[in-house]
């Protein structure tokens, strides 16, 4: 799958989000959390560079421009244009693919879906189980399948980060755990972060007027709280001669 080009030195920096124990282990991977954080400007830039890098190839955000991301994410216009604007695009384009639905189709059996609602349709969560899951299936035309969607058309297009898993069942069919079979370049919790970075990243582009519509509700609170202080106040005034 083709990836972009980027060096964004501005959006590699800060720590990685902290790896958050999966309570139960790998056998209750239903249970697992993605952990959003949409305050964390950060995380949705790291994921931005994610998408862009390792989605775009094949997956759109039709309902999302370039420019609104830059905005929103606090990324510079040059910096857009010279790391995620891909060649011949336009800075107020939607982010789309540039992968003909034809080619895709003969591809993969099937035109991969357009992600600007995933998050919203499936959950967070399932976003991040899903990215998670994937393990070796010889009978697969890909090679792997995935926990999350079994028999899915999508090959496991990070395996280079996290490497290859093999799933591990028990007699009754139930899952119980994934044993390591290729390395990866990432550790557990490198890939842990980036996968959270992502599916941050594709919650923001699910509702991008979320991040401001928090900011104005916290002011919103504040608002009423001052002025209850003053009803109260007010209310003491007039009562007073009555006590």
């Amino acid at each position: 799958m083709r990836k972009l080009a980027i060096i964004m030195a501005a959006l590699a920096l800060g720590a990685p989000a902290a790896f958050a124990a999966e309570g139960g282990g790998a056998a209750a991977w239903q249970q697992w959390h993605a952990g959003n954080e949409l305050g964390d400007r950060a995380s949705l830039q790291r994921g931005a560079r994610n998408f862009m890098n390792y989605c775009v190839g094949c997956h759109s955000l039709k309902y999302v421009r370039y420019q609104r991301v830059g905005e929103d994410l606090g990324i510079a216009t040059d910096i857009m244009k010279a790391n995620l604007v891909p060649s011949g695009a336009k800075i107020t384009d939607y982010v789309l693919t540039a992968m003909p639905a034809s080619l895709a189709n003969a591809s993969f059996g099937i035109v991969p879906p357009d992600l600007s609602l995933i998050t919203r349709s499936k959950g967070s969560d399932y976003v991040y189980q899903f990215l998670k899951t994937f393990y070796l299936d010889p009978k697969a035309t890909t090679g792997t399948n995935n926990l999350a969607l079994p028999g899915t058309a999508m090959p496991h297009v990070l395996s280079d980060l996290q490497g290859l898993q093999r799933a591990v069942f028990g007699k009754d069919g139930r899952f119980e755990k994934f044993e390591t079979d290729v390395a990866g370049q990432e550790s557990a919790a490198e890939y842990d972060s980036f996968v959270r970075d992502t599916v941050n990243f594709l919650e923001y582009a699910g509702e991008p007027a979320k991040l401001h519509r928090a900011t104005i509700g916290v002011w919103v609170v504040l608002y009423l709280l001052l002025f209850t202080a003053i009803a109260w106040l007010l209310k003491q005034e007039y009562w007073k001669d009555v006590h």
